[in-house]
């Protein structure tokens, strides 16, 4: 079992900058890969920007160039960095640990972007 702890989402104004923290219970390394992803209300949960165990980062095209997904293996977290926020960025934020076949969620961070 993977227990995940996000942290770090609040209330924004635009233009404003967030971090979000996910500990995980195991080390990170040991994951397939780990991302963010978000749900809007009334939308779908959507991948926000993943890493793999190797290092390789993608991101939603949404968020390319505001964002940065990162991590420290020796503390077993990932981060979001937030940049340039926009009202469109609101969301709930959950963090995602994946290795096949299994799938772990975190409780969710919210983020809110508003003036």
């Amino acid at each position: 079992q993977v227990r995940l702890v996000e942290s770090g989402g609040g209330l924004v104004q635009p233009g404003g900058s967030l971090r979000l923290s996910c500990v995980a219970s195991v080390h990170i390394l040991s994951a397939n890969s780990m991302g963010w992803h978000r749900q809007a209300p009334g939308k779908q949960r959507e991948l926000v920007a993943g890493i793999t165990s190797r290092g390789v980062t993608n991101y939603a095209d949404s968020v390319k160039g505001r964002f940065t997904i990162s991590r420290d293996n020796a503390k077993n977290t990932v981060y979001l960095q937030m940049d340039s926020l926009k009202p469109q960025d609101t969301a709930v934020y959950y963090c995602n640990y994946w290795s096949s076949p299994y799938n772990y969620w975190g409780q969710g961070t919210q983020v809110t972007v508003s003036s």
